[in-house]
């Protein structure tokens, strides 16, 4: 990037980062305590390695469902003890021992927890920017429009201002998923960003068992980079591997000591603790799989934007139909501008003339364009693969349980805010070439790019303050 274009990036980074900061902050004052998904039980985690100095283990007993209905639909009122909601103590436990300090700072209040949260989350944007600008570089619109949509989601910002690990999972898997980006454009070996996304991926895990999905993506990326390259390949996935493994294996170990062989997530004493939960067989066998289908892509969709507290609060219909109008908008950019960079990458590559998916052109050696553009396709790959496959294990969980939470698909937040840009972009392009040809300003397209992030940041406060607020104190 040029200097202007440095200072442009930061300049407007630094806004989108400031907005998110005041909002989450708000978010995480007011919001009634514990009316964000899993909160008590995130919360009693970090008691109880304050209080005991070990990790918890769970038992049967855990998930006292019939307590937690009760509880809820009181709006967990104070003389509701929260102390019996314990379902989240199979978790990895590197974001509550990050919490400890926090939480014995202040004596255990709930604000300061959610703060740290809402810190985190600010990372994640950072990096959401990072990312993209390291793919777009030159086309700095589309890194501050992937930072803007992972700010200002509404559902996004309230369990970025909630006590859970999501933060912190999703921080280092977006840093993680930043380095093999790196990996794949650079022309270096790449072998120091690969040790690193190694160590991240090991944290990751320590953070969030989904952090499996992001290691996947991570060896694919190795596989798509060395695919002829056997000795290398093996190199890289050593060094990928090794620092994940040897920061994971210890807690693996101390889960198979605790639950039993093959038990290395406490996933089945999960699965056996939360009993009582609404399955998708006994859903199924209730109302059909036409039911299930149309209520999970409804809820599914609603939940993702925005549905507060634990499910109970949605926004108004009118704001999922003009999400959804707009949703339709960005798509039919996003095969646009994905037509047109496979004609023109086709031609390029002919021609020997490089046209950058950034939209500048430079004349190259045909090899040294060919090495660019698959770089470029490589990275893309990886970003839909990881998208693919969190929505494949949001997909999987629901084969168990019925949890259509839109939530779910947050780790795949920065793949879909890029695409979101992109498409975005391309109808505003297509809006500047029409106004340019009327003889009006062109300068229109930042600010009308700009105005459904606007649009986002503002639907936070009224979301806070017309729903959140209302309904759930």
């Amino acid at each position: 990037m040029s200097g202007f274009s440095s200072r442009f990036v930061a300049f407007w980074l630094a806004l989108v980062l400031l907005i998110y900061l005041v909002v989450g902050t708000l978010f995480a004052v007011y919001t009634p305590a514990w009316q964000s998904p899993d909160e008590p039980a995130h919360y009693n985690y970090i008691r109880y390695i304050a209080e005991h100095g070990r990790f918890p283990v769970l038992q049967p007993g855990d998930y006292p469902q019939d307590y937690l209905e009760e509880i809820k639909s009181q709006k967990f009122p104070s003389h509701f003890p929260i102390d019996p909601i314990r379902y989240e103590f199979y978790q990895p436990p590197l974001y509550y021992l990050l919490a400890t300090p926090v939480f014995k700072l202040f004596g255990g209040a709930l604000v300061p927890l959610r703060l740290l949260s809402v810190v985190l989350g600010a990372g994640l944007v950072y990096v959401a920017c990072r990312l993209a600008l390291a793919i777009f570089s030159l086309r700095p619109a589309l890194a501050l429009g992937t930072a803007a949509f992972v700010a200002f989601v509404p559902m996004h910002v309230a369990m970025m201002s909630a006590v859970n690990n999501d933060s912190l999972a999703e921080l280092l898997l977006a840093l993680a998923l930043w380095g093999v980006i790196r990996y794949l454009l650079g022309e270096k070996e790449g072998r120091g960003d690969l040790a690193g996304v190694g160590v991240l991926l090991g944290l990751g895990l320590l953070t969030k068992l989904y952090a499996v999905a992001t290691l996947a993506v991570a060896m694919a990326a190795v596989i798509l980079r060395r695919r002829r390259e056997g000795r290398r390949a093996a190199r890289d996935m050593a060094l990928l591997l090794g620092p994940a493994m040897v920061l994971v294996l210890p807690w693996l170990a101390r889960n198979v000591a605790v639950y039993g062989w093959p038990d290395v997530m406490g996933l089945a004493r999960h699965d056996e603790v939360v009993w009582g939960q609404l399955t998708t067989a006994e859903f199924v066998a209730q109302h059909g799989w036409g039911h299930l289908v149309r209520e999970g892509l409804r809820t599914t969709y609603q939940s993702f934007w925005g549905q507060f507290g634990w499910m109970a609060v949605p926004m108004d219909r009118r704001i999922y139909l003009a999400l959804g109008l707009f949703s339709i908008l960005v798509i039919a950019g996003l095969l646009g501008w994905l037509v047109v960079e496979a004609v023109s990458g086709r031609r390029n590559l002919a021609s020997g003339r490089q046209v950058d998916a950034d939209g500048y052109e430079s004349l190259t050696r045909t090899g040294k364009t060919r090495e660019a553009f698959v770089r470029r396709l490589l990275s893309a790959a990886v970003l839909l693969f990881s998208m693919l496959l969190t929505l494949f294990s949001y997909v999987w969980y629901n084969t168990k349980f019925v949890q259509h939470q839109g939530r779910y698909l947050f780790p795949a937040l920065i793949p879909l805010g890029l695409a979101l840009a992109l498409g975005w972009w391309t109808v505003v392009d297509r809006v500047r070439a029409l106004v340019t040809r009327i003889g009006r300003l062109s300068c229109v397209s930042g600010l009308l790019f700009a105005l459904p992030y606007a649009g986002l940041a503002l639907l936070d406060v009224v979301s806070l303050s017309v729903f959140v607020i209302p309904y759930l104190s």
